[in-house]
């Protein structure tokens, strides 16, 4: 059963799913997220053949809530049996050659939340955070539906404020193609679970002092639904090959 998590404006890819159980994040034991875009939901069902279970949102550091509890559906969704992890999130773009509404595909992180979900526990080699076979079926599934899809190294902070163009430039310069304020940590979780990951950045906006349009999270709502047939598309394919 693959688990996915949806990010900021996704809940028309959760349309396509099969529904056959539906759970609150409060039977999960997660408190419920008060950011627009997350209706904090699981659905259990089928998306092109596969079982799936879906997290519709996520909670947030930001929020004031834990890294354990940023991660507990990650954790509630692996004792469901879960044997892969898909992440998607909405995030500003740093890099030139990826437009807003095109989608990247994340092959490494930075963690800069200061946070981690494995505090007290053992150490866990992040090496390969991004599992390298899921990412060549997705990059091969792309190309044969034609749809752009970047990859590159997104940058987890703590938020909520949007960055300023100062840390904008601080963050190309050690390297992040994409920005945002999820994802990282629940990866780090699903790894420590043993558990492989693909993740994907609805590219939403230019990131601060790159367009001269102040940012609003109104636009990333409206991107990432305008985005999110695609990505259906892209998962729809892969999974139900993974799924055979």
């Amino acid at each position: 059963m693959i688990g996915m998590v949806l990010g900021s404006g996704f809940g028309p890819l959760a349309d396509e799913i099969e529904v056959e159980s539906e759970f609150t994040f409060s039977d999960a034991g997660i408190p419920e997220s008060l950011v627009p875009g997350h209706s904090g939901k699981f659905l259990r069902g089928r998306l092109a053949g596969a079982e799936v279970l879906v997290m519709k949102g996520r909670v947030h550091l930001y929020e004031g809530h834990s890294a354990q509890v940023v991660t507990a559906g990650v954790r509630w969704m692996a004792q469901q049996g879960m044997s892969g992890l898909v992440l998607t999130n909405a995030a500003g773009t740093l890099n030139p050659k990826f437009s807003p509404g095109e989608w990247m595909m994340l092959s490494d992180h930075l963690n800069l939340t200061s946070a981690s979900p494995l505090v007290g526990a053992e150490f866990v080699d992040m090496s390969e955070a991004y599992d390298a076979g899921w990412r060549a079926a997705f990059r091969e599934a792309a190309n044969a539906l034609a749809m752009p899809l970047h990859e590159g190294v997104y940058a987890g902070l703590r938020g909520p404020q949007f960055e300023t163009p100062a840390e904008i430039r601080m963050l190309r310069a050690i390297g992040a193609d994409a920005v945002g304020m999820s994802t990282v940590l629940e990866t780090i979780q699903a790894r420590a679970l043993g558990l492989p990951v693909v993740a994907f950045s609805c590219l939403t906006n230019w990131a601060a002092g790159i367009a001269k349009a102040p940012l609003n999270h109104e636009e990333v709502l409206e991107t990432g639904k305008q985005a999110a047939g695609a990505m259906t598309s892209l998962l729809k394919v892969v999974i139900g090959v993974e799924q055979g």
